[in-house]
């Protein structure tokens, strides 16, 4: 299995995955020029991809999927309620456009080609929102959790043990509370339906890495409320705590990352 996150933030959200003869996307929340030129970067192309993945329905999560099904026509994997919001927003750009959803339910793996996709039950403000934990032929395994307000044991025991993590490492608190943001949006971040802080995000990272994993891969950080040096910082004290040592784990959050392969 290989796997590059080629944008994650509030701007935009996407991650490349490729396992035997299967290429997909986890979200297309930049314009489809952007993840064009970003598959490029790693040597891959928009016609490589054969479905794309939704973890939920926010346009930084989605935003350039009616280009892409008008392009290509792949199938769009999502949860109904995800699968209706994907529906309604695409119609402001692209109202004739047929869509090709192939619809999945939390808890309830299914195949994707050379994948068996794994999807659980996140808490964030959207619709039927979810991460992915995606495993390749050779049991290879990627968890994927952005955009929850916390991280119950459920998430914990999905994610124990993966191979590769792409997790949200999205504000610190601090940083949050100081900022010019509005009151109501600060309550939604840091509300059990919003985004994993620093401390957050390590004290989940403690409880699942494991020897298996291979690469970390904070994302999700907030440009105004956060720094990868701090991010960066709560992830190594969380994987020292795991027994592990971080420099041969730990990625920058500095996207499109590389190629990396498990």
């Amino acid at each position: 299995m290989k796997f590059a996150v080629l944008a994650s933030s509030s701007k935009g959200n996407c991650t490349y995955v490729e396992a035997g003869s299967t290429r997909i996307l986890v979200d297309a929340g930049l314009r489809c020029s952007g993840v064009c030129d970003r598959l490029a970067s790693i040597g891959r192309s928009l016609s490589d991809v054969q479905a794309v993945l939704v973890t939920h329905g926010h346009s930084d999560h989605t935003s350039s999927l009616p280009v892409i099904e008008g392009k290509t026509g792949v199938p769009v994997y999502a949860t109904d309620a995800t699968a209706s919001t994907i529906e309604r927003d695409g119609r402001r750009e692209k109202p004739d456009l047929t869509w090709n959803f192939a619809v999945f339910s939390p808890g309830d793996p299914f195949p994707l080609g050379d994948f068996e996709v794994d999807p659980f039950a996140i808490p964030h403000d959207a619709a039927d929102p979810v991460g992915f934990v995606l495993r390749g032929p050779d049991g290879a395994s990627l968890g994927f959790a952005t955009d929850l307000g916390e991280a119950p044991l459920s998430v914990a025991r999905r994610l124990a043990g993966c191979n590769a993590l792409v997790l949200e490492f999205n504000h610190d608190p601090e940083m949050l509370l100081n900022s010019d943001r509005d009151w109501r949006l600060k309550q939604r971040i840091l509300g059990r339906s919003g985004h994993l802080s620093n401390d957050q995000a390590a004290d989940l990272l403690a409880q699942v890495a494991t020897p298996a994993l291979r690469h970390l891969v904070p994302a999700h950080l907030s440009d105004e409320c956060n720094r990868p040096a701090l991010a960066l910082s709560a992830a190594r004290a969380a994987l020292r705590r795991a027994g592990l040592d971080p420099a041969g784990v730990l990625r920058d959050p500095v996207y499109p990352t590389p190629l990396f392969e498990l």
